[in-house]
């Protein structure tokens, strides 16, 4: 493990840096890329806190919807093994159990790269 500043802090501050210092100190189209760039620092901030726990989850997800053990495959495994069950339709139940987990794993990747958007209300989705 590195000492401070983690790698978490140091993207706060220079998100920070950009947003507070920085970007009110320009005008026009650099004043915008330098809000690009704060963004894009805030996004890693996020990432660097979030994705591990992200990935476990998403992984145990899949596993369960798929039926197999937890630790067996990468997401990235499970992810496709469940698309190619979904294309082949084989499983008519498959989709309906795999639609609350592919929700949550949806809600998972937003609160890294649009906090916010991970909240809005899937009822009606889910009525249909």
């Amino acid at each position: 493990m590195q000492d401070r500043p983690t790698a978490n802090e140091l993207l706060e501050a220079i998100g920070d840096l950009l947003e507070k210092e920085v970007m009110p100190a320009l005008k026009g189209p650099v004043q915008h890329q330098v809000r690009v760039a704060a963004n894009l620092a805030r996004v890693l901030e996020r990432e660097v806190e979030l994705a591990a726990p992200l990935e476990a989850r998403e992984i145990a997800l899949l596993a369960d919807v798929l039926g197999e053990d937890v630790g067996a495959r990468t997401a990235e495994e499970l992810s496709r093994e469940l698309t190619r069950r979904l294309d082949a339709k084989l499983d008519p139940v498959l989709e309906q159990r795999s639609w609350l987990a592919l929700l949550e794993i949806v809600r998972g990747k937003l609160s890294i790269s649009k906090p916010g958007y991970d909240a809005f209300d899937f009822a009606d989705e889910l009525e249909a």
